[in-house]
């Protein structure tokens, strides 16, 4: 039985004719830079996931972007962010000019060690981006604790947890501004590039939506030195089609991520932490460690399962940021992590029966 790692079009087909309906009802009125299909589910994202306001964007790093230009990050700023995580997390601090200061995560979640923060802070020390990795929500009460302290400015990307509460409080409402990604492959994917902005500090929300658009609110007027960051309306119209079904696509994850925490056996495996007290995870990726990685995934290749290494390399150790001096073992759990994960397939169309041939191929690793 083959199970790809992930199979876009089956989600696709499913929904072929609604969005068919919705891109010719988007292309006959010629709505193609923000306009009343992005508004429309900028207020239904609002509605269905509980946030006051949201902003669209044209991708999941253009609201890192203005996040950290709202903060007022700059050059000799440091700024503290999680090392596994894709690179876009920390873009934004380095299109600012400030400098990225990276802090290593914790052994069972991948997500920010906040008892590793404080020894990181300096007197630059000007904020902290807090990832939900995975879809699993970041320990959010003790990192908020200690940016008070310290008068920091906290970011939450929340790129991979659309839907995701930590102890009730929707993800990116937590701190001063939470960043989302509707990159295809994400748990509410476009057909394309998107993004959205959102916070609960009414007055950066506000001057996000400026940015977003040149730094204007009225044609031709410009208050700031803004950005092109519309959503076109095609991604509008597709994610308010997707959007009614990410309650029942979330269900479906979290019942793959049960079935395998609950089946699989492999000896010398470190399965996902099933969940918290204080968040469910939304299961972006059911991402486990084993020893032999490698061979492991060889085995499950030849047993036509797919999978994914994310990530191979943690952000200190990238070549772009050579230029910080990270020493290899100077963030060990990243790095281990980086050398032993593998993610397996966990899209809401999986069958029961792919779900079982998964399991079995894992346990049936001898290495």
């Amino acid at each position: 039985m083959k199970v790809p790692f992930l199979d876009l079009s089956l989600q696709h087909r499913a929904l072929r004719e609604q969005a068919l309906a919705a891109l010719t009802a988007t292309y006959d009125a010629t709505r193609f830079c923000l306009g009343k299909d992005v508004e429309d589910f900028e207020n239904a994202f609002s509605k269905t996931l509980h946030y006051p306001a949201t902003l669209a964007v044209n991708s999941g790093t253009s609201p890192l972007h203005l996040a950290a230009t709202l903060a007022g990050w700059g050059p000799g700023d440091e700024v503290i962010a999680p090392p596994f995580t894709f690179i876009s997390t920390v873009w934004g601090i380095s299109y600012v000019g400030a400098t990225p200061v990276f802090v290593d995560v914790e052994q069972d979640t991948f997500n920010l060690d906040p008892a590793k923060i404080e020894a990181a802070i300096t007197p630059r020390t000007k904020g902290i981006i807090a990832v939900h990795l995975f879809g699993q929500p970041a320990r959010m009460q003790e990192i908020l604790a200690i940016a008070r302290k310290h008068g920091l400015f906290v970011v939450e990307d929340c790129a991979q947890a659309a839907g995701a509460h930590y102890q009730g409080t929707p993800v990116g409402l937590l701190g001063d501004a939470g960043t989302f990604s509707f990159y295809p492959t994400k748990n509410l994917g476009g057909c394309g590039e998107g993004g959205a902005f959102v916070s609960r500090r009414d007055e950066l929300f506000n001057k996000a939506k400026l940015l977003r658009v040149h730094g204007s609110g009225r044609r031709y007027y410009h208050d700031h030195v803004g950005f092109n960051f519309r959503m076109d309306g095609f991604q509008g119209a597709l994610l308010s089609v997707k959007l009614p079904h990410l309650a029942g696509w979330t269900a479906r994850r979290r019942a793959i991520a049960a079935r395998y925490l609950e089946g699989i056996k492999l000896a010398d495996t470190i399965l996902p932490v099933a969940g918290r007290r204080e968040g469910e995870s939304v299961w972006h990726q059911f991402t486990l460690r084993h020893p032999r990685r490698e061979a492991l995934r060889a085995h499950l290749a030849a047993c036509e399962v797919g999978t994914d290494l994310i990530y191979p390399v943690p952000l200190h150790r990238q070549a772009c940021y050579a230029h910080l001096g990270y020493a290899e073992g100077s963030l060990p759990v990243a790095e281990r992590a980086c050398a032993t994960v593998l993610s397996l397939p966990i899209f809401p169309e999986l069958t029961d029966a792919q779900v079982e041939h998964v399991i079995s191929a894992v346990n049936g690793f001898t290495g």
